[in-house]
């Protein structure tokens, strides 16, 4: 019984631990959240297994050129065994003493007796041992086999830069979605102050009730914004968990602020940053495909060389018949040439040819591409930066007219639709700033990307 108590008493420790740790809160930084990604999202951990994979396929085409070590059994059943007969043969001993007749001799004939040319039950083992001595298209292949495993590593590390790039933009967006939630908090906190107000005012005859009706609206409006952005800030971070591989019912607190990522932008970014194309992974990924190309054309070109290949086989039959030609011991050297195939080498290999020129031009298209890319993107972060520091000071100077006309309208100096009218304006420029703020945010993250992977 105490034993029963005991896993009891353990087995209940155990669940509380691991309920602690399901509810364990993960803090994270913009460079943390990448980190961990890196590690643990599932688009990277499959190019991880493809890049193990290659690696089989790799030994897998060395292992074909290695000794290759083959062993079959043959069992055979014969209905009818042949038989060989000579025919008649003279018995010395039936011929008589002296004198010999033709008849003697005719007499003395006896038939031979039959042999049977096999056996009814037998089994044949055959050990053969073959070795590839000269392939060109093999060595071309072995070739072709390590650059694109190269391509499949630069592959992964394209994944890992894109995965970094959109954990940092769902990142920016949470912020900023957080943000601007708290800002339109504090502006209900405001209005329903006006509002409380207003509703005493009217009730003491100094206002109208439309005054109060319109604020109410406006009121409303605010609250609607609030319900919508927390919305998209909880699909938001449904996102982030799964881009960094976690469950969607796993906690998650951002540790970075806006303020603190959009000075690091501005200190790195209004520069004039360098970016070196040829460094870039998709600069070498489409110059490793036009190796590919052009070991491609060199395996159309080997086919037109001999393969030479050698083999030793060992036979052993478990019954052995009477008159047996089977060689127990063979070895042998193949030769392969081609000599007449119709056009059809000259055809791959011009085809092959055409390739590599699509190879190289598609290289320097990706070349010009990629610079593009890269001025468009710097090009757009400062647009970006500048539309930020104007719609800030939009903000602010909206903000303080809407607080000013509050005061106004309860001093009695301005309408109520006057108020209505500012507190939209307002509503409107905050939109308009936190719209620029995740545009910046973007083209920082693009601009991440672009720098990190040409270095």
């Amino acid at each position: 019984m105490r034993k029963y108590l005991l896993m009891i008493v353990i087995l209940g420790s155990l669940t509380e631990v691991f309920g602690q740790d399901k509810k364990e809160l993960l803090k994270f930084s913009i460079s943390e959240a990448q980190t961990f990604a890196l590690q643990n999202n599932r688009a990277i951990r499959a190019a991880r297994i493809d890049i193990s994979s290659m690696d089989k396929q790799i030994w897998a085409t060395i292992a074909t050129g290695l000794p290759q070590f083959n062993f079959d059994a043959n069992y055979q059943h014969q209905f009818v065994i042949p038989q060989l007969n000579f025919g008649p043969v003279l018995d010395i001993n039936s011929l008589p003493d002296g004198f010999i007749t033709r008849s003697d001799l005719q007499s003395a004939n006896k038939p031979s007796p039959s042999f049977s040319l096999g056996v009814r039950n037998n089994t044949v083992l055959n050990f053969t041992v073959s070795q590839l001595i000269f392939s060109g298209e093999y060595i071309v292949g072995l070739q072709a086999s390590k650059v694109v495993k190269q391509v499949t590593e630069k592959s992964l590390v394209k994944t890992e830069d894109q995965t970094k790039e959109t954990v940092a933009t769902t990142y920016y967006l949470v912020l900023v979605l957080e943000e601007n939630a708290r800002v339109l908090r504090e502006s209900l906190k405001s209005t329903d102050q006006t509002y409380s107000d207003l509703v005493k005012m009217n009730q003491e005859g100094f206002n109208e009730e439309t005054d109060v009706d319109q604020m109410k609206i406006g009121r409303s409006n605010i609250q609607t914004l609030i319900t919508s952005i927390e919305a998209q800030k909880e699909l938001s971070l449904k996102l982030l968990k799964y881009q960094l591989g976690l469950g969607f019912e796993q906690t998650i607190i951002l540790t970075d602020s806006l303020p603190g990522i959009i000075s690091q932008g501005t200190t790195q970014y209004l520069a004039t940053p360098e970016y070196n194309v040829k460094n870039s992974v998709d600069y070498l990924m489409i110059t490793d495909q036009e190796k590919i190309s052009s070991l491609m054309l060199k395996r159309q070109q080997s086919k037109l060389l001999p393969t030479i290949s050698a083999f030793y086989r060992h036979q052993e039959q478990t019954n052995m018949p009477a008159f047996n030609f089977a060689v127990k011991d063979v070895a042998g050297v193949t030769l392969t040439l081609p000599i007449v195939t119709s056009g059809l080498r000259l055809a791959t290999i011009g085809q092959a040819k055409f390739d590599l020129m699509k190879a190289r031009l598609n290289k320097e298209n990706v070349e010009q591409g990629l610079v593009m890319e890269f001025e468009t993107a710097k090009s757009s972060y400062q647009t970006a930066y500048s539309n930020y520091t104007t719609n800030k000071e939009s903000l602010d100077l909206s903000r303080k007219v809407y607080d000013k006309s509050v005061i106004k309208y309860k001093e009695g100096v301005s309408t109520s639709f006057e108020l209505t009218q500012y507190q939209a304006q307002y509503l409107t420029t905050e939109s308009n700033y936190y719209n620029s703020v995740l545009s910046l945010l973007n083209a920082k993250a693009k601009l991440d990307r672009l720098l990190s992977s040409s270095k």
